[in-house]
């Protein structure tokens, strides 16, 4: 397909859809979250750099565009961007490519349907669902326009993260167990393929599947289950901080050149992860399309009762896992084993909740530093250094009940505050961005300042102490 096409309607439609795929990012830029007037949307290179910062997570932020429906969203962005000759040619390579989005196949507006142009290439395969009309009976209409309250708003999102965030660590410390010394014994503490790499990969191939080709799929459910499980699953199953960790505990005994092999090969590991995952799921995709199975959900989270009865049956499963973990920690900290999972269970949730909170830095960036990705990357690296100063404690106390503790904090609040899949996807977007040099700094930094506060705050005091003798 010939972009730079000179019939003026198909170079209207691209733009049209491209602006559409672009979510949150191009609807802000086009009005204000709370609709009270016009912002100029953003386009070229500013677009784009605050585009790739949000490729993982915007936090909060995404509750507040999701305030306003689907349809209205699109229908004023796109009147009040015709009428300002706002929409202009975006780059096709970091939202069609990196995030498999593809342009709607039709969309009502005003009673008037815009048709696309049919892509050509198999890689532009989207994440969203083929637009269409939303015919609703007047009681079906009026019931679907009624809108969570603010608080309704934030109190279903959090117990949702909560509860995926638990799921999320009891899934990394399987992996752990599965693929550690007791079992496959294929990672281990004293070599470059550290206990939470599988885990890491893992999370980062599901990212590409959730939260990249299938994410619009999951939201035609639920918003809520959407962010749970990107958010709250992936990014709690995934840590950047137990990664840090491992790297730190190599250098302090010598190990250089294995904790800088480390991170690159942990990085190269995660970064194809999630381009395998989206890969595959746009190969499924296809598989799906080629065979003509269409699916529709029977499920959906799309009306106010709805709504309510998820929050509901969300928080009774909150509490259950809450209330098993306690009493399990009950348990198994008088014995003195096994403790630290369930501490890491109970204060899991917390470390997600604050990483998601963070999240709505992302794309806040100024100037020529709009492109980081800053919540994403103040998580990273305060988990990382909170982790230090634990093990510093675990390594000058040495008593079993000060170090389970310790260990279930390192588990559950700092596994989950800190993420991989978040990162991958943001690294993957930038490398397939204009300027993909942005991928290599976002990832030096990173890992650069998490490791230089770990050798100050873990490894000058374990050398200065003889705490490792």
């Amino acid at each position: 397909m010939d972009y730079g096409s000179s019939n003026p309607e198909a170079r209207q439609v691209i733009p049209l859809n491209r602006a559409r795929s672009l979510g949150p990012s191009f609807r802000r830029n086009s009005f204000n979250s709370s609709g009270s007037g016009y912002q100029p949307p953003q386009t070229g290179h500013d677009a784009e750099t605050e585009s790739v910062s949000e490729a993982g997570d915007i936090g909060d932020r995404a509750l507040c565009s999701n305030r306003i429906s689907d349809s209205e969203r699109f229908s004023l962005s796109l009147d009040r961007a015709l009428e300002n000759g706002a929409i202009a040619p975006m780059p096709e390579n970091i939202f069609l490519q990196s995030h498999g989005f593809r342009g709607c196949e039709s969309a009502t507006v005003d009673d008037t349907t815009v048709s696309s142009v049919p892509s050509s290439g198999e890689q532009n395969v989207s994440s969203l669902p083929t637009c269409r009309p939303i015919v609703h009976s007047e009681d079906t209409k009026q019931e679907n326009n009624r809108k969570l309250s603010k608080l309704l708003e934030y109190v279903t999102c959090l117990v949702h993260l909560a509860v995926f965030g638990i799921l999320g660590v009891l899934t990394r410390y399987g992996l752990q167990k599965l693929f550690g010394p007791e079992n496959a014994n294929v990672t281990s503490n004293d070599t470059i393929l550290y206990p939470d790499l599988p885990s890491n990969m893992v999370g980062s191939f599901l990212m590409g599947w959730w939260g990249v080709v299938f994410k619009g799929d999951i939201s035609e459910i639920s918003d809520y289950l959407a962010i749970g499980l990107t958010t709250g699953y992936l990014g709690s199953l995934t840590t950047f901080s137990g990664w840090n960790q491992k790297m730190l505990d190599l250098s302090v005994d010598g190990h250089w050149l294995f904790a800088i092999l480390g991170f690159l090969i942990g990085l190269f590991l995660v970064a194809y992860s999630i381009i395998f995952g989206i890969e595959t799921a746009k190969g499924f995709r296809r598989i799906l399309r080629r065979q003509k199975i269409s699916y529709s959900w029977c499920c959906k989270v799309d009306s106010y009762k709805r709504h309510i009865v998820a929050m509901v049956v969300f928080f009774l499963i909150l509490i259950l896992l809450w209330s098993v973990s306690g009493s399990l920690l009950d348990k198994d900290f008088s014995r003195g084993k096994g403790a630290e999972l369930w501490v890491g269970c109970l204060v899991g949730p917390v470390g997600v909740w604050v990483r998601w909170f963070l999240a709505r830095l992302n794309g806040r960036g100024v100037g020529r530093w709009k492109w980081v990705p800053f919540g994403t990357l103040i998580a990273n690296v305060s988990a990382a250094c909170v982790m230090a100063a634990l093990a510093t404690v675990k390594k000058a106390v040495q008593m079993e009940r000060v170090e389970m503790v310790a260990s279930g904090l390192q588990l559950g609040l700092l596994g989950c505050l800190s993420t991989v899949s978040t990162f991958a996807a943001e690294f993957n977007a930038m490398r397939l961005s204009e300027e993909p040099w942005t991928a290599y700094v976002y990832a030096t930094l990173t890992m650069a300042i998490s490791f230089g506060f770990g050798i100050l705050i873990y490894s000058v005091p374990v050398w200065v102490k003889g705490l490792n003798e």
